[in-house]
């Protein structure tokens, strides 16, 4: 399976931080090109009486002889004698204003005593200017100032507002609207706000309606454990917030509204990680009268509408589709990397029963070709065993064969003739440089471990440029999984998930329900599951049927679904739907891999706002109106 694959170049000014310089693209025009008047600026139609005239990024030579006046924060000042120069910065830009001694000493010393970040409202003439900056859209021109004002002053920040800051992440989260004043890390916010615009422009063409769901609900099992909110009104009682918005989007297809979207907030008590906050956006859709085709082709051309309206590439061949199955046996996770090769090659055949023990004990022997690695050093070789050695992923070794000018060499040699590792690097599709990788041990163990070492190849190997794109679905995922200890079965997805129509009867007989297969499918794009979705039950008693396979009784399926089961007996038509995580969108988009850098006000990996220390202790008053109590 090859991805149709395209490189960009990043835009609106984002840094691709490891991977070298790239030059900066155009700012979004949504955010940036506001419209100038000829003579007075862009705020000079909505008051008369505003601080400023024009902002900090707005002038240019054609400016040059007017009066205006700007306001923003100061990002540094420079005394040169009898000559002070101010960079005033706002959310657009960057301005120098100009103080001469001779000319007014006191608005001289006034500038000299301005402090980093003290908010000024600055008045003067556009001129051009002797010494100019080309690294700025302004730096042709400055501003000789004839009148100064501090609106506030400030104190001395705790690190530099600059786009390289010497702040460390969590002295940037405690004062994170310090950091949000650097120009990088706001454009992030200028991308968020861009292709939430063009999200809602593509589904809103298609005939989507925004509908608001509720955020105070009932708990429904989803996967991840709820937030709960305690009522005061219905002592000892609880509201969850929404883990999503599933149960209320498929009552609007119920109630005829046909195609629904949202730009939602949704909240997950889970295990944080680079990619994971306990509260996250989605783009939440569901439409009726539509079968998994349908719902694909539509949430392709989302895809596809972002990539051309935000990135400026077009991706006109379909996306690639692989099933679960074939992800899991080619790659070893169901969100494969396809950037890059290293596609698994089983080797069971050529490997096992002769002698080697690892092997001949093994369920599986799997291989990835790492290209052009030979050369590796043992100490490097080592570092790879070392890796997969680590609690996180524990493997128990790497077995080599490298393909140098005097031809194949093995670390298990002896068990293995030169024509058997002849054999191995045709299977594997080896040639003279490359380095072959093998695992062993329990099947699904083994790949996921296989797995972990191919995407840390690739990003040795500089293989994982985070501005080529390979978008890919992944269908047919297992409808069930069971728990080892316990031998329950779980929704794969959640427990509205359809199965497959030919699978369906499994359900109801609950025979080989590992097999069943469900109708649902993921958006893969660079190893990262943007979002996913499914053809929803519609039909009570398969409903029925999927709750009693989870192991609910009758009467709490009754309790916490009723009012959806019910909805279905009043006309519930077939329908289905997907939800992407906006911020996994947004993060790819900017070339970075945690989405906290385009959440404006996130939680850090233990779940706490350090800069408002949520979550706090309430006070013993408020327990009581809610009739709670804690320990300790």
């Amino acid at each position: 399976m090859v991805a149709d694959t395209f490189t960009v170049t990043p835009v609106f000014g984002l840094r691709r931080a490891n991977f070298g310089t790239v030059t900066p693209g155009p700012p979004p025009k949504v955010v940036t090109d506001h419209p100038r008047h000829a003579t007075t600026g862009i705020f000079a139609a909505l008051s008369t009486t505003m601080y400023r005239t024009h902002t900090c990024g707005e002038l240019r030579l054609a400016d040059a002889g007017k009066t205006v006046t700007l306001a923003g924060w100061v990002q540094r000042s420079r005394a040169m004698g009898g000559l002070t120069f101010v960079d005033l910065r706002d959310r657009y830009g960057i301005t120098q204003l100009s103080f001469n001694a001779e000319r007014d000493k006191a608005l001289c010393d006034q500038a000299n005593a301005l402090g980093r970040e003290y908010v000024v409202e600055a008045t003067g003439t556009v001129k051009e200017r002797e010494s100019k900056n080309k690294n700025i859209p302004t730096g042709e021109v400055e501003l000789i100032i004839t009148a100064l004002k501090v609106l506030n002053s400030a104190k001395t920040p705790p690190f530099t507002i600059e786009e390289e800051t010497d702040g460390g992440d969590d002295l940037r989260m405690k004062y994170r609207y310090l950091d949000l004043r650097r120009a990088n890390v706001r454009k992030n916010f200028e991308l968020r706000h861009r292709m939430a615009i063009e999200t809602r422009n593509y589904l809103s063409a298609q005939h989507f309606l925004e509908v608001e769901t509720p955020v105070l609900i009932k708990s429904t099992p989803e996967g991840a454990r709820d937030f709960v909110v305690p009522s005061r009104m219905n002592n000892g009682e609880f509201y969850a917030l929404p883990q999503s918005p599933q149960t209320f989007k498929q009552l609007l297809m119920v109630a005829g509204f046909d195609r629904y979207f949202q730009i939602v907030k949704c909240f997950r008590d889970e295990d944080l990680r680079a990619d994971r906050q306990p509260e996250f956006t989605q783009i939440d859709c569901e439409m009726a009268f539509v079968e998994q085709e349908d719902i694909l082709r539509m949430f392709e051309g989302l895809a596809k509408h972002l990539f051309q309206s935000v990135l400026g590439k077009e991706f006109t061949a379909p996306f690639p589709r692989m099933t679960f199955v074939e992800a899991m046996r080619n790659y070893g996770c169901d969100k494969p990397d396809l950037r890059f090769g290293m596609r698994f090659q089983e080797l069971n055949d050529l490997a096992k029963d002769r002698g080697f023990k690892v092997f001949d004990e093994a369920e599986l022997v799997v291989g990835i070709n790492a290209e052009g690695c030979a050369n590796w050093s043992r100490k490097q070789t080592d570092a790879l065993i070392d890796f997969v050695k680590r609690p996180q992923i524990g493997a128990t070794g790497i077995v080599f064969v490298k393909w140098t000018e005097e031809g194949l060499k093995s670390t298990v040699d002896k068990f293995y003739s030169p024509e058997q590792l002849q054999q191995w690097a045709e299977r594997c599709g080896m040639k003279q440089g490359d380095l072959l990788c093998i695992m062993a041990g329990k099947a699904d163990r083994t790949r996921k471990q296989l797995n972990e070492l191919r995407l840390h190849l690739g990003d040795l190997c500089n293989l994982r440029d985070p501005w080529t794109f390979t978008p890919l679905w992944v269908v047919d995922f297992p409808l069930l999984e069971q728990d080892e200890e316990s031998g329950r079965w779980h929704a794969m997805h959640h427990p509205f998930t359809a199965p497959k129509p030919e699978d369906a009867q499994k359900l109801f007989d609950q025979k080989d329900l590992g097999s069943v297969r469900a109708n649902a499918y993921d958006l893969v794009i660079n190893g990262t599951e943007i979002g996913g979705g499914s053809i929803r039950i519609h039909e009570r008693a398969m409903q029925e049927a999927m709750f009693r396979v989870l192991g609910f009784s009758d009467e709490d399926a009754r309790y916490k679904f009723g009012f959806l089961m019910d909805a279905f007996e009043f006309g519930a038509p077939p329908h289905g739907g997907a939800a992407f995580g906006f911020d996994r969108w947004v993060s790819l988009f900017g070339g970075r891999s945690d989405i906290r850098e385009f959440i404006a006000f996130p939680k850090n990996n233990a779940g706490r706002d350090t800069m408002i220390d949520a979550p706090s202790r309430i006070d013993a008053e408020q327990l009581k109106e809610l009739g709670l109590a804690t320990k300790g």
